[in-house]
């Protein structure tokens, strides 16, 4: 059973940045995609990006595309979710969460994750 732990959110302004980590612990972390996920209130959850197990393979909402970067550190355990140009509709609980597999096909979704970390709060103030 692996688990998930998300940090770096917080209250920034419109334009600001954030770097959320998730650290992973208690299963070969290299060999899963991992995800970010957000949900604001009375929306779904949503997949804003994903990275394949090795890395090559990167997927980004349209919504956050050119905004936010996601990366992997497979010899620490943890992926990152770079957020640059931030602004208010990004307001959300952000999630991480650990592939079933390696990769995924199409618009990745919460079906293609089995974990999931606590969530952590992002709030951008206009």
């Amino acid at each position: 059973q692996v688990q998930l732990v998300e940090s770096g959110g917080g209250l920034v302004q419109a334009g600001g940045s954030l770097r959320l980590s998730c650290a992973a612990s208690g299963r070969t972390f290299s060999t899963y995609a991992m995800g970010w996920f957000r949900q604001a209130p009375g929306k779904e959850r949503e997949c804003v990006a994903a990275i394949s197990w090795s890395g090559i393979s990167t997927y980004y909402a349209d919504s956050v595309k050119g905004r936010f970067t996601i990366s992997r550190d497979n010899a620490k355990n943890t992926d990152y979710l770079q957020m640059n140009s931030l602004k208010p509709e990004d307001t959300a609980v952000y999630y991480c969460a650990e592939g079933r597999g390696s990769t995924w096909y199409g618009i990745p979704v919460p079906g293609d994750f089995g974990s999931w970390g606590q969530g952590t709060q992002v709030t951008v103030s206009s």
